[in-house]
């Protein structure tokens, strides 16, 4: 029988449970739990290849896909097309949760669990940072991963 595989994460400040990796789903898809603190989010980028929908179940979100931006509470679905440019940040007072499907979600795993600093499974509130980010290895495992973090000017 195969090993449990971890599934707890600090990514850049966010903490990531994996409740659904793409090998448990016959490669279709991932599914992330993630817990946002305020001010906190995802930068700008794009996965060609890879689709992604965000959930939000707590708090509230600004999302930006391309050029528009859009606010999304409990409830809402914010769908990002497959390639195109988006990034998020959580806007309110306290954490926010979102649901993260990526379809077919191998990309993500690669740089979420490259990037993300594995964390006991108890975890239930997003940890302190270590440090600063290191952003030359953020961008290498995106790279390796097929995803797309551009740099800004």
């Amino acid at each position: 029988m195969p090993a449990t595989p971890h599934r707890t994460y600090d990514v850049l400040g966010l903490l990531l449970k994996f409740r659904a990796f793409p090998s448990e789903t016959n490669g279709k898809f991932c599914l992330v739990d993630c817990l946002v603190p305020p001010g906190l989010g995802a930068p700008p980028n794009a996965h060609p290849g890879e689709a992604e929908c965000f959930i939000v179940s707590e708090g509230q979100f600004d999302f930006v896909i391309g050029e528009t931006t859009r606010r999304a509470g409990p409830g809402e679905i914010v769908v990002v097309p497959e390639g195109a440019l988006h990034a998020f940040r959580c806007t309110g007072t306290a954490p926010g949760r979102v649901l993260i499907v990526n379809a077919p979600g191998k990309m993500h795993e690669v740089f979420f669990t490259g990037v993300g600093r594995p964390l006991p499974e108890e975890t239930t509130a997003p940890q302190p940072p270590v440090g600063p980010p290191d952003i030359a290895r953020v961008l290498a495992v995106a790279s390796a991963a097929g995803m797309q973090i551009p740099i800004p000017a």
